[in-house]
């Protein structure tokens, strides 16, 4: 494997391990997301998606949960982005997480 891969392959393990929260809800947006979209994305939304899961639980929830809109552009547009994908969305798959 060489050294791109092996990069690209601990990012996505790292992104994955970040996207579950221990909070069953944003768990049920954020891992779908990074495993049906995240790959499709481009550079800018990819790095505000990274971003994003580094953000505290409470504040993903609201945000997520549409109780709130983050004040960034860009967080606000990715954030948008997974609300719209979890809407439009079958996840019955994910609902063992």
């Amino acid at each position: 494997m060489n050294d791109d891969a092996s990069a690209a392959s601990a990012l996505r393990k790292r992104l994955y391990w970040h996207s579950r929260r221990g909070m069953w809800e944003l768990d049920l947006m954020l891992v779908p997301f990074l495993e049906q979209r995240y790959d499709a994305l481009d550079e800018r939304d990819q790095l505000a998606f990274q971003a994003l899961i580094g953000e505290e639980d409470q504040d993903l929830f609201f945000w997520l949960m549409r109780r709130d809109w983050p004040q960034e552009p860009e967080r606000r547009r990715i954030v948008k982005m997974i609300v719209e994908h979890a809407e439009g969305t079958d996840n019955t798959a994910y609902q063992g997480l």
